[in-house]
This record gives C-alpha cells, sequence and structure tokens, in this order.
C-alpha cells in the first residue's frame, strides 16, 4: 500500500473513531487533522511526509528534542526487567527510588520528598489532597479554600480544571466551590494603562485582598505557575512574585508552584521558581522530567509538610496505579542524567535564549504585533489589529488561527492561544534554527497582515 493510501485510511479513522483532546468534535469529523508519524532531533514529520520544526517541544515537554537513545534505552531495558508493578502495599521499585532522590537533588534544599503521578494534571490533584490532609493532622480542618488566578492552566480534570481558571473549561463542568480566583499578572491585557511595576504590586494583593474576604483561617494556599504557559506567556512584572511570597509567609497560606512547563529548563534555571525567587512548599512537575518520552508528574513536598505528614498516624489515603511506574521512572532518571550532566540548561540560558528572545523582539515595530514578551526558552507574539488601541485583529481569534495555520503550512509548528502566537522551542536548537523558526514565524505574520489588510 502506497504512503498517499496509508494517510487516506488512517485519516478516516481517526476522524471516525478517535476523539482528541480540546477539540470541536463536530468540525475535526468533518475536517480532520495531521498525523505524524516520525521525528528526529527538533523536527516532526507528518504522514504525507511534510516536514515541521517543532516549535513547540511537543506540548511543553520534549526540551531535549526527539533524538535521545539514552531515554529510550533506559525505557527498553527496564520493560525487560520490570515493566511494571505498584507502589502500593509497602512496595516499590528502583527506577522510582533512583528518580525521587534525583528529584530530591536538583531541588531546593527543602525539598526532600516527592508523591508520583502520572501527569500534570494528576499532581494537582495529589496537592489538593496533600494541602488537606496537612491541616487535618494539624487540626485545621477549616483552612481548605485554594485561591488560584484567571487564565491558569493547571490540567483538565475536575480538580485540576477548577484550580485552572479558564472560562470555556469552566463553563462545560460544575466545578470546586471552594476554588476562589483572582487576576492574573498580565500586564498588556488587564493593566496597560499602568506602570508595570505597580500593577504588578496591585494584582499580587488581589491575593491578600481575596483572603481577607474568605478569612485567613479558612484559606489552604494559593497555586500558580511561575509564568502563565497554556495562558500565553504571561510574563509577571518583576514586582509580582515577592509581593505573592510575602502575603503567603505573613498569612501562613501553603504556596504551590505549578512547574509543569516551567520546569527543567525552560526559564534558564531548573525550575521558574528559581529564576523568580519563589520559595514554594508544594512544586508540581511532570512533562519535560521524562523529556515527554514516558507520561510522568509529581508533587515536590517541602519538609514544612512532609514533616506534619510523617509525624502523623494514619493511612494517606490517596494513590494511583501508576504511581512511580518503572519504565516511566527510568526515563526520567535518564533524562536528568542527560540535564545533570551537560550544559545543556546553562548554554541554553546564556546563548540560545538571548538570540531567541533578541530575534524575536525584532518583530515589536511590526504593524500587527503589539507586544513580545518572553523568558528563556519561551515567548509570545500577541497579534492586533491597531497597536495603539490593542484592536483585536479579528472576532474569536481568526487572525491568530489563520496565523498560526499558516506558520504550519510553511513547516513551523506553533501554538495559538487568544490572540497570541506561543513557541517554547526546545532547548537543544542550535542558533540557526532558532533564526529558521523565527522567519517562518515573520513570513506568517506577513501573510496575516496582507489577509487582513493591514
Amino acid at each position: 500500500m502506497n504512503m498517499q493510501a496509508t494517510t487516506g485510511n488512517l485519516e478516516q479513522l481517526d476522524q471516525s473513531h478517535y476523539l482528541h483532546p480540546f477539540t470541536d468534535f463536530r468540525d475535526y469529523a468533518t475536517n480532520g487533522g495531521r498525523i505524524f508519524s516520525r521525528a528526529e532531533h527538533i523536527y516532526i514529520y507528518d504522514s504525507n511526509g511534510h516536514k515541521m520544526l517543532d516549535g513547540m517541544s511537543g506540548l511543553w515537554c520534549c526540551n531535549l528534542g526527539y533524538s535521545q537513545p539514552a531515554i529510550v534505552e533506559a525505557v527498553t531495558e527496564q520493560m525487560h526487567k520490570l515493566p511494571y508493578y505498584n507502589s502500593f502495599f509497602q512496595c516499590a521499585n528502583e527506577p522510582a527510588i533512583e528518580l525521587a532522590k534525583a528529584l530530591v537533588d536538583i531541588t531546593e534544599e527543602r525539598f526532600n520528598h516527592v508523591f508520583f503521578t502520572n501527569s500534570g494534571s494528576e499532581a494537582n490533584d495529589t496537592n489538593l489532597r496533600l494541602v488537606s490532609r496537612y491541616y487535618q493532622v494539624q487540626g485545621r480542618p477549616e483552612k481548605k479554600h485554594i485561591i488560584s488566578r484567571n487564565n491558569a492552566y493547571h490540567g483538565s480534570t475536575i480538580a485540576a480544571a477548577s484550580l485552572g481558571g479558564m472560562s470555556g473549561m469552566h463553563e462545560q463542568t460544575n466545578g470546586l466551590d471552594y476554588v476562589h480566583h483572582i487576576d492574573q499578572p498580565h500586564w498588556f491585557a488587564v493593566g496597560p494603562d499602568e506602570d508595570p511595576n505597580e500593577f504588578g504590586l496591585r494584582v499580587a494583593r488581589q491575593l491578600e485582598e481575596k483572603i481577607d474576604e474568605l478569612g485567613e483561617d479558612n484559606v489552604a494556599a494559593f497555586i500558580a505557575e511561575p509564568v502563565q504557559g497554556a495562558g500565553g506567556v504571561i510574563i509577571p512584572p518583576d514586582s509580582y512574585w515577592p509581593e505573592v511570597q510575602r502575603i503567603c509567609d505573613e498569612r501562613d497560606i501553603l504556596l504551590i508552584a505549578d512547574e509543569v512547563i516551567c520546569g527543567f529548563g525552560r526559564t534558564g534555571q531548573w525550575f521558574g521558581s528559581e529564576t523568580y525567587g519563589i520559595k514554594p512548599d508544594l512544586m508540581t512537575f511532570a512533562k519535560a522530567v521524562t523529556n515527554g518520552f514516558q507520561p510522568l508528574g509529581g508533587v515536590m513536598v517541602s519538609d514544612k509538610v512532609a514533616d506534619a505528614l510523617l509525624s502523623s498516624e494514619g493511612e494517606f489515603t490517596h494513590g494511583l496505579t501508576y504511581s512511580g511506574h518503572p519504565s516511566a521512572a527510568a526515563a526520567g532518571v535518564a533524562t536528568l542524567k542527560i540535564l545533570r550532566e551537560s550544559n545543556i540548561i546553562a548554554d541554553a540560558a546564556n546563548k540560545l535564549a538571548p538570540h531567541f528572545q533578541g530575534r524575536l523582539q525584532e518583530l515589536a515595530d511590526h504593524p500587527l504585533v503589539g507586544q513580545v514578551r518572553g523568558r528563556g526558552m519561551f515567548a509570545a507574539v500577541e497579534l492586533v489589529k491597531d497597536k495603539a488601541s490593542r484592536e483585536k485583529l479579528a472576532p474569536e481569534s481568526a487572525g491568530a488561527v489563520f496565523c498560526r495555520n499558516t506558520a504550519n503550512e510553511l513547516g513551523l509548528m506553533v501554538r495559538q492561544t487568544g490572540d497570541a502566537m506561543i513557541m517554547a522551542p526546545p532547548l537543544v536548537s542550535s542558533i540557526s534554527e532558532i533564526d529558521s523558526l523565527v522567519d517562518m514565524l515573520v513570513q506568517s505574520i506577513d501573510l496575516t497582515a496582507t489577509h487582513y489588510g493591514v
């Protein structure tokens, strides 16, 4: 059977049987999508042979690209030795133990314990269980309310979607009634007429106002991403995180840093918390911990929380069949070994990221670009019809969708969120590959401007 026939058959089967995440099912059943068949380095190839530079590192997870034989070998070897066993009933496996120690070694001193899950969504569900148990064993069960931010993304389960602040998700599901939201630190969208640092302080202090509204004795935790990734790569003003940290410290509120996207080198350091000087009590991780080669997530638990849990009697009644899955853990061990024994994070921070951000800033004067924002190895380019008024290019983000589709056809995989083009290329990209990414993005924006007559 030739490739075209095979592709056609796959497309038919895909549209007939496969329900995709975050997809308009009716539209997909009619128009279909793109099927990927292989990848190498930072390039992905669809079933028609179309080559694309992956400007999104898969889904923020393949920080080391797709050609990492050491990870493949580690998983293969583990599959031969012990493909699976559970972590219930006082059982463990070698890779899970080794990964737990490796994670402790790369995080700050207060983190000495980890709970494994299969995804960031499950990890944030776990955070709710850990927070609840922490206050129960201290005799303060009334501290159960959680504060999050508008336009945040913390996963797709009922609990994780409740923690997130995306209206589309909340409209389709009844969420948890003890989760509350404050403004995001998105200067361009929320406070463009203010001084950025004054804006950062104002939005951070909404946390304090919400605590006062709910009552300090009733509030358990604040959860936030160091940089909101799926929300549009929202870079907080420099004043924001120090003020949030002050409030959490003074008000006896646990701070949860969701590092699912920021972690493992994306912001220029191991974790976004380091980049912004955050001292979280719980830290969510997933995605790049295995370079996307296996599903794995988890929570780093600070000594403050772990000591309370370890000193209490009774079972922590929470767990997952695949917690600490040996093959997934083996992928994590191999991934962290590569990152520890190479200069990939440092080189990306010191060489690649400045070039990437510098090239993107060249777009600031483009008539279609309202803002270029970024940190480390991810960024967003906000599209507008009019720079002064910030008028949107088209209703329902159609302009950004057109730009994304154009980029895809040119050979660049980028993502559209709202009216922003967002990108997070692998940390192993070369300078010339970053140039190719930006050049294709510029071409896509130029074609979008022509299409909309701007």
